[in-house]
C-alpha cells in the first residue's frame, strides 16, 4: 500500500518572499453560497497585501456583501517541475485614510514602473493603456483595498 505524499510546508519568511518577488493573485469571494474568483495585481509592504480594484464589477457586490475572502498568490513552473503557494483568508477593507492611500498608490506605480510590465496592466486598474503611470496617483477610479484580521495562512511548495 501506498502512502499519500504531503506537500512540505514554508516557513514565514519563505511565504513573505514568495509575496514580495510576485504581483498577481487571486481572490476568493463569496456571497449567497456561490463562489466567485477574480485576479488581481496587488503589491505587499511586508506587512499588508493591497489591491487597487475598480469601482464597478461583480467583485463589488460580492464585496459589499461579505468582505471576508480568501487571496492566493503561487509562483508555479509551467511543467509543475517547481512551485509554491501561499493562501491567506482574512478580510478587506477600504483604505480611507489619504496619506496611506497615497503611499500605497505610489507602491502600484513603482511596481508597474520597476518592474516593467506592460502599460496594459493599467487597464487592470481602470487606467487605459495610453494613459501616464503617474494617473495611478490621481484616479478615482479605483479604490484601495487591504488584507486584514488574517486568520489562516497555508504556504506549500514542492518537495525539491
Amino acid at each position: 500500500m501506498t502512502s499519500i505524499v504531503k506537500i512540505p510546508s514554508m516557513q514565514r519568511k519563505e511565504y513573505d518572499r514568495l509575496l514580495l518577488e510576485n504581483h498577481l493573485s487571486r481572490i476568493a469571494f463569496t456571497k449567497d453560497n456561490r463562489a466567485y474568483i477574480a485576479p488581481f495585481l496587488y503589491v505587499f509592504d511586508g506587512k499588508r497585501l493591497y489591491f487597487l480594484p475598480t469601482r464597478d464589477g461583480k467583485k463589488m457586490d460580492f464585496f459589499k456583501t461579505n468582505p471576508h475572502v480568501s487571496v492566493e498568490v503561487e509562483d508555479v513552473a509551467h511543467d509543475m517541475s517547481y512551485y509554491r503557494f501561499v493562501t491567506l483568508s482574512g478580510r478587506l477593507e477600504e483604505v480611507v485614510h489619504p496619506e496611506k492611500k497615497h503611499e500605497v498608490r505610489r507602491m502600484f506605480a513603482d511596481l508597474i514602473e520597476n518592474r516593467t510590465l506592460s502599460e496594459n496592466a493599467l487597464n487592470a486598474l481602470g487606467i487605459g493603456s495610453h494613459e501616464p503611470v503617474s494617473e495611478i496617483l490621481n484616479s478615482n477610479r479605483s479604490m484601495v483595498w487591504a488584507l486584514t484580521g488574517v486568520d489562516s495562512i497555508t504556504a506549500l511548495k514542492d518537495t525539491n
